[in-house]
């Protein structure tokens, strides 16, 4: 299992971080790798999504998230075809002056033994979580 955790501050509104994030059906626009979305379920409370992912091989994985308004964005893993866990959070605080400080935290484990599978646990939890970050706080500043 590949585990990571990442704390950044960005120069963007914790609200506007907050939708940017629980926009699912936007990621294809600027996550790196998204091919599509499914929404399966959504509230205020939260949603159940299906992600279809390209990086090293396509991987389909569907996700439990949880809301909290402009403090969390939460996440278990319910079903997947290369995955056996998936689990993370983001926890946003509020800096004041447009500025939020965020914790973003990551778990995946994939399924069965495939040449690289190692090689594609680390890419989806450290590699990728530097630039997803960005990505995320790029497409606030544009809402």
């Amino acid at each position: 299992m590949a585990r990571a955790e990442r704390t950044e501050v960005f120069d963007v509104p914790v609200e506007k971080l907050y939708q940017a994030i629980i926009d699912y059906k936007s990621y294809p626009k600027f996550v790196d790798g998204m091919k599509s979305v499914d929404i399966q379920k959504e509230s205020s409370e939260g949603a159940t999504v299906k992600f279809n992912l390209s990086l090293i091989k396509e991987i389909s994985y569907t996700l439990k998230l949880n809301h909290i308004l402009n403090k969390e964005v939460s996440w278990s893993f319910v079903s997947g075809d290369l995955m056996k866990v998936n689990n993370g959070k983001w926890i946003l605080k509020d800096l004041g002056q447009a500025r939020t400080e965020v914790t973003y935290s990551l778990e995946v484990e994939l399924k069965g033994f495939l040449p690289g599978l190692g090689m594609i646990e680390k890419t989806l939890v450290s590699t990728n979580l530097p630039s997803n970050m960005k990505a995320f706080a790029k497409r606030a500043a544009s809402l």
